[in-house]
């Protein structure tokens, strides 16, 4: 699927720091923790809780984010529909390391294993 220009766009420019807490609301409300999601975005990007909280306070831009997370061998596994975009068919790397993201955390809030949502 393509994506417009102005979409990856505002993907790149989207800082992390404005998300973060949009994905804690998320999850708690579905009775998920903090730790758990911190989890998943250590699995995903390879930041641990110092590192996250380093991001979110230098309020870095999705791109730079990605830039500098190590992805996990597994993230290809990562497949399904999310914001009505099919992850596997998005053509831009870093618009579907964001779905990517934005996957992992709902299925964290929807109570799925997590097991199955770190794809070990």
């Amino acid at each position: 699927m393509n994506t417009t220009d102005k979409h990856n766009e505002r993907m790149a420019t989207m800082t992390f720091a404005s998300v973060y807490p949009l994905y804690v609301t998320k999850i708690e409300r579905k009775g998920r923790t903090v730790d758990e999601l911190d989890q998943v975005i250590e699995w995903l990007c390879g930041f641990d809780k110092h590192a996250i909280q380093r991001l979110i306070d230098e309020k870095v831009t999705f791109k730079h984010f990605f830039e500098q997370a190590t992805l996990h061998p597994n993230a290809h596994l990562i497949k399904g529909m999310i914001c009505g975009y099919r992850i596997e068919d998005i053509e831009n790397k870093l618009t579907q390391q964001v779905r990517y993201l934005d996957k992992l955390v709902d299925e964290l809030a929807k109570g799925r294993k997590m097991e199955k949502v770190i794809r070990n």
